[in-house]
């Protein structure tokens, strides 16, 4: 949308508990901020139509699905023009999870996430080598994952 949403307190107070837990009703968390359902109701609504709040996601423990690794690739472009196309292909390649353009030694930097060495073996040989644009990649397989904090949006509000 055009214009600029100019996001007040009880916005960010909004987005911050939902972000706690997208589950709770808006009954609910209308009471906690002191405000109606239907107030709660309509500014969730606005935050989605300004492409704020994009929808809500279901947090699941991936090792309890099987998926024992997470691996960090970074990815050494042939031009940095080409990172679009590259983009569009690391798209097709399902257990990338994250990709983002960065500054520093890589140009790209993605996050996948297999259910076991073979798997990964696969995306790194067979997925990401075959990509037009790649010069060469540098994988680093994390042990553990220590923490995932959400940004505390409303402790940011002036």
């Amino acid at each position: 949308m055009a214009t600029k949403l100019n996001l007040d307190k009880l916005d960010m107070q909004i987005i911050s508990e939902m972000m706690e837990d997208a589950q709770i009703s808006y009954a609910d968390l209308g009471k906690k901020l002191f405000v109606s359902g239907g107030t709660i109701h309509v500014r969730i609504k606005k935050l989605q139509e300004h492409g704020i709040v994009k929808g809500t996601k279901l947090n699941v423990d991936l090792k309890a699905l099987g998926y024992d690794i997470t691996a960090f690739i970074g990815v050494y472009l042939e031009k940095s023009s080409l990172y679009d196309t590259v983009a569009k292909d690391l798209q097709k390649i399902p257990e990338i999870v994250r990709l983002n353009y960065t500054t520093g030694n890589y140009s790209m930097f993605i996050e996948v996430v297999c259910k076991d060495i073979n798997q990964l073996r696969y995306v790194l040989h067979d997925a990401l080598q075959k990509i037009k644009g790649i010069e060469r990649t540098e994988t680093l397989i994390s042990l553990e994952e220590s923490f995932n904090r959400k940004v505390q949006v409303a402790s940011n509000l002036a």
